[in-house]
C-alpha cells in the first residue's frame, strides 16, 4: 500500500514539475510594449511631408498630417492644411496608420510605367499585330 501511495505522490510531483507557472503581464508592461511598437512604426515612416499619418489617441482625439520630428519619448505631427504642430507621447497613441510608400514599391511602380510606355510606343509604331516579335523591341 505504501509503495502505491509513494508512486502516486512521485508521479504527481513529476507532472507538476513540468508545468511552469504562467504570469500575466501587468498593464504597465503592456503599455510599454505598445508604446515601443508605436515608436517603431513612426520611425519606419520617417519624417517629412511624405510621411503621412492618421493617429487615434487614447482620449479618442484624431490627428492627421505628417510626421515632422521624432524624439525619444514623443513625436510631432503637423497638420498639412493648417500647419499646426502637435507633440504626441508614444504611450498616448492608440492606433497609427501610415501612408508612406516604401522604396521597393516606388521602384515597382516605376518599372510598371516604363513597360507600359514601351508597349504603347510599340503599338503606335505599328509593330504589334503584324507578326513582329515584341520581345526584341524591349530586350
Amino acid at each position: 500500500m505504501i509503495k502505491k501511495f509513494m508512486s502516486f505522490v512521485l508521479t504527481a510531483l513529476l507532472l507538476n514539475a513540468g508545468i511552469g507557472t504562467v504570469y500575466a503581464k501587468s498593464n504597465a508592461e503592456k503599455e510599454a510594449q505598445h508604446a515601443g511598437k508605436v515608436k517603431q512604426a513612426i520611425v519606419r515612416l520617417g519624417t517629412g511631408e511624405t510621411a503621412l499619418v492618421k493617429i487615434k489617441l487614447r482620449d479618442k482625439t484624431k490627428l492627421e498630417g505628417f510626421v515632422n520630428a521624432i524624439g525619444e519619448d514623443s513625436f510631432v505631427v503637423t497638420d498639412g492644411k493648417t500647419g499646426i504642430a502637435t507633440t504626441v507621447a508614444y504611450p498616448q497613441v492608440k492606433k497609427v496608420k501610415g501612408n508612406n510608400l516604401s522604396t521597393g514599391v516606388k521602384i515597382a511602380i516605376g518599372v510598371g510605367i516604363a513597360i507600359a510606355v514601351v508597349i504603347i510606343i510599340a503599338a503606335a509604331s505599328g509593330n504589334i499585330g503584324r507578326g513582329k516579335d515584341l520581345t526584341r523591341l524591349v530586350f
